[in-house]
């Protein structure tokens, strides 16, 4: 073969060569999204689909740049330490805590993944976070405030019913921020009896 004839053969490979790795450099990572609740994800499918949308309209395809560990304490209390331990130890890039319950167990085995809370308490007064112009840690997300809710709701039933004088609260001891609910539902309750005693009212 003369040499005009070995370089025009030799050209085809040495141009595929850095095409290859301009291709491999170009894949796109493929983050590990851990999906982590209390309840069973049997119990929850439109959650789960609202939460692959909301992906979805971001530009993210499952299977293609992220996938998703799917994990609950499946209404064990119990567990949810257990399965977030093993939800971490699978390398997740991202938890997503679907519920209270399962905040905490994931803030005590890592500091250093990021954590999501899609409905949370209030995270100062819970200790989840320092404050919430600086949080710090590794936790972030939305908050349903239902502490502050809760006396509302009260508030809300006494207008309704006026001569209302005992009313029963549910809670689970086992819920990190249900004893804060409940301490402010009884402190509004002394307040709304003091104020109707005060006024005359029932």
């Amino acid at each position: 073969m003369n040499r005009r004839g070995f370089i025009a053969g030799l050209a085809p490979g040495l141009v595929a060569v850095p095409l290859v790795a301009a291709w491999a450099q170009q894949t796109p990572r493929v983050y590990r999204i851990g999906y982590f609740g209390g309840a069973s994800l049997a119990s929850s499918p439109p959650f789960l689909e609202a939460f692959r949308q909301g992906l979805r309209e971001l530009g993210w395809v499952e299977g293609r740049n992220f996938v998703i560990e799917y994990r609950s304490g499946e209404e064990n209390a119990g567990r949810l330490s257990e399965v977030a331990a093993e939800l971490v130890r699978h390398n997740v890039d991202v938890i997503v805590a679907t519920s209270p319950p399962s905040i905490w167990p994931v803030k005590e085995a890592t500091k250093t993944i990021p954590i999501v809370m899609v409905m949370g308490p209030d995270p100062v007064e819970s200790g989840l976070v320092q404050s919430l112009a600086h949080p710090g840690g590794n936790i972030t997300g939305l908050t349903t405030l239902s502490a502050d809710l809760s006396v509302k709701q009260l508030e809300l039933l006494k207008e309704i019913v006026p001569g209302v004088l005992r009313v029963a609260v549910l809670w689970n001891p086992t819920n990190p921020w249900h004893p804060t609910g409940v301490k402010r539902i009884e402190a509004s309750a002394r307040f709304v009896a003091a104020t109707a005693r005060s006024t005359g009212g029932p």
